[in-house]
């Protein structure tokens, strides 16, 4: 039966400093994965988690909002550290106004970040895995907002149901490649981008009145679903937006 062991794998998780980022790249660890924690800050919290549990652990400092600046990050990986098994794309950012008065400078930041630097990290990480004949397990950090409007976050909504969409694309493109594309798509987080939201004291209650588990979830709720993603025990699974939510979206 094929097990969630990711001994001999290497991962490339993006906005690995904290929050979920910082969840997965420790549970893919505890896996038995080596990691490349890239982001625009240091890492040295991931990767000594990551190291106490005897796995490797790289650190990247990159401005991932600058596509082609994550992208020469994910080569320089590889070529001087070896072939990546595993790509996540968490990082990831939002920007908060009534739609009326949303300016196109938030609309760009967000768009660039969630959705086109995502694409064209994918495209780079298939590029590589399709030339050397290696399998490749992709793992898109979506949202609820996914599936849903939300309100206040014209851009962040509209670049995480992008995102959703491209998981399905390149899973119909490359699932007979032996690229597997998923994603998951957290609930309320206890993360930097849900900062606003918890600290209002009415929309903190009115969400946590509506998850079925009764609490907001923590980055290393996010963890399980990752290995699950990237692990042998999904080799059947592709296109899959995945939500691990407490029970939100079944509400």
């Amino acid at each position: 039966m094929a097990g969630f062991d990711l001994s001999g794998k290497r991962a490339f998780v993006t906005g690995a400093n904290t929050g979920i980022g910082q969840g997965i790249a420790i549970a893919l660890a505890e896996a038995g994965a080596d990691i490349v924690a890239v982001g625009r800050s240091a890492m040295k919290e991931t990767c000594a988690r990551v190291e106490r549990l005897g796995r490797n652990c790289s650190e990247i400092i990159v401005d991932l909002s600058d596509m082609r600046a994550a992208v020469a990050a994910l080569e320089d990986a590889w070529n001087s550290g070896g072939p990546i098994d595993i790509l996540v794309n968490n990082a990831g950012m939002i920007r908060r106004a009534d739609a009326i008065d949303f300016t196109e400078e938030d609309w760009d930041a967000v768009i660039d970040l969630n959705l086109k630097t995502a694409f064209f990290l994918c495209q780079a990480f298939a590029r590589r895995a399709l030339a050397a004949e290696r399998e490749g397990r992709i793992v898109n950090i979506a949202s609820l907002l996914s599936f849903q409007g939300g309100i206040r976050i014209p851009s962040y909504t509209a670049s995480k149901s992008g995102l959703a969409g491209l998981t399905r694309l390149l899973a119909c493109e490359w699932a007979a490649k032996s690229i597997n594309v998923n994603a998951i798509a957290p609930g309320y987080i206890e993360t930097n981008n849900t900062e606003a939201l918890r600290n209002d004291e009415k929309r903190r209650t009115e969400i946590l009145g509506r998850i079925p588990a009764g609490r907001w979830g923590q980055p290393g709720d996010i963890g399980g679903a990752a290995v699950f993603l990237a692990s042998e025990a999904a080799t059947y699974v592709h296109g899959v937006v995945l939500p691990v939510d407490g029970g939100w979206l079944a509400r």
